[in-house]
C-alpha cells in the first residue's frame, strides 16, 4: 500500500487511525469494493465497476452516495497524491449504521476509502486446487463483490502452504464458478468458455464482461457455458481473468498439467491489450484537464 490513502473525500496517511471499533461494516465485513487499474494516470473501466458497486450497494443494504464523476476526481486526486500513475487501486464502501454493536457518533451513513498500491507480479502462470462447495449460485448474494473476505482468504492461504497459488471454487452442483479474486475460462477449439452469472455464482468481472460484450478475435467464439471440472481439465488452454492479472494462464490444477495454447491465448491477450491501450488513449486528455 501506498503511503496516501482516501477517506471521505480527504487525502490521509495510511498511518492514520481512521477507522472506529463502533462501524459496523468493518466488523461484520458489511461494504462492498472493487479493484481497478491505473495505467498511465486513467482509471481502466471505471464506469464498469461504478455500475457493479452500485448494483452490490443496493443488494447489500450499503449506502452509495457519491457520483460516479465525484468519485473519479476523489480517486485521480488519490492517484495523484501517491504519484500511482501506473498501480492497483482499490474503493471500498463501508456501512456505519445497523446491527446490535453499532457505535455512537457516527455521523455518515457509510464511509468511502480508496488506496493504490504497486502491481502484483504474477509469473507466468498459476497452479490451482479445488474447492467444492466454495459458491453457492442459488444465493441471493451470489455475485456480490463484498468486504466479508475471511473465506477467500482461508482459502488462498491453505493454497499457499500446498505449494500452489489460487483455488478453483465449484458451486452446489459441483460445476466449475470462479477462483476467490478471478473469473475462469477455458479455450476449447475455437470456443472460449466462462460460467454463467446465474448458473454458476461467479462474479462479474470487469474484465470478464470486457472479453465477452468488447473482445473480437477473428475465427473465435467467446460465451458464457457452464461447465464442469472435467470439462475444464480436458481443454486446450484454461485461463483466469482479473483486473490485477489481465488474462493469466492456468498450469495445473490439483498436480495434473493442463493443455497450453499459447497461440490462441496470445491472440486475446493481444486484443485485450490493444482495447485497453485504445480505452486509456480516449480518456487521457479528458483525466489530464481535470
Amino acid at each position: 500500500m501506498h503511503s496516501c490513502l482516501l477517506h471521505n473525500g480527504e487525502i490521509r496517511g495510511t498511518s492514520e487511525t481512521l477507522v472506529a471499533p463502533g462501524q459496523v461494516g468493518f466488523m461484520n465485513g458489511w461494504g462492498i469494493f472493487s479493484t481497478i487499474r491505473v495505467k498511465s494516470g486513467v482509471l481502466f473501466a471505471l464506469a464498469r465497476h461504478y455500475r457493479r458497486m452500485r448494483h452490490d450497494a443496493e443488494r447489500l443494504h450499503v449506502p452509495f452516495e457519491i457520483s460516479e464523476d465525484e468519485l473519479e476526481r476523489q480517486l485521480l486526486r488519490l492517484v495523484e497524491a501517491n504519484q500511482a500513475q501506473n498501480a492497483t487501486l482499490r474503493v471500498v464502501v463501508v456501512r456505519n449504521h445497523g446491527g446490535l454493536f453499532e457505535g455512537p457518533a457516527l455521523s455518515r451513513a457509510s464511509d468511502v476509502i480508496a488506496f493504490t498500491a504497486d502491481l502484483s507480479q504474477w509469473g507466468p502462470g498459476a497452479n490451482l486446487m479445488y474447492v467444492p462447495h466454495g459458491r453457492h449460485a442459488a444465493s441471493a448474494f451470489a455475485g456480490a463483490k463484498v468486504t466479508s473476505w475471511a473465506q477467500n482468504l482461508t482459502w488462498n492461504e491453505e493454497a499457499h502452504q500446498r505449494g500452489l497459488d489460487e483455488v478453483i471454487l465449484l458451486n452446489e452442483h459441483g460445476q466449475v464458478s470462479e477462483c476467490t479474486s478471478a473469473n475462469i475460462f477455458v479455450i476449447r477449439g475455437n470456443e472460449v468458455w466462462t460460467p454463467t452469472l446465474e448458473g454458476s455464482g461467479c462474479l462479474p468481472g470487469v474484465t470478464r464482461a470486457i472479453l465477452l460484450e468488447e473482445i473480437e478475435v477473428p475465427g473465435v467464439s467467446i460465451r458464457e457455458r457452464d461447465f464442469l471440472p472435467q470439462d475444464l481439465e480436458s481443454a486446450d488452454q484454461v485461463f483466469m481473468t482479473s483486473t490485477t492479472r489481465d488474462l493469466m494462464p492456468v498450469l495445473s490444477v490439483e498436480g495434473r498439467a493442463l493443455g497450453q495454447n499459447p497461440v490462441a491465448l496470445e491472440r486475446l491477450s493481444a486484443a485485450f491489450q490493444a482495447f485497453l491501450n485504445a480505452y486509456v488513449a480516449s480518456r487521457a486528455p479528458e483525466v489530464a484537464s481535470r
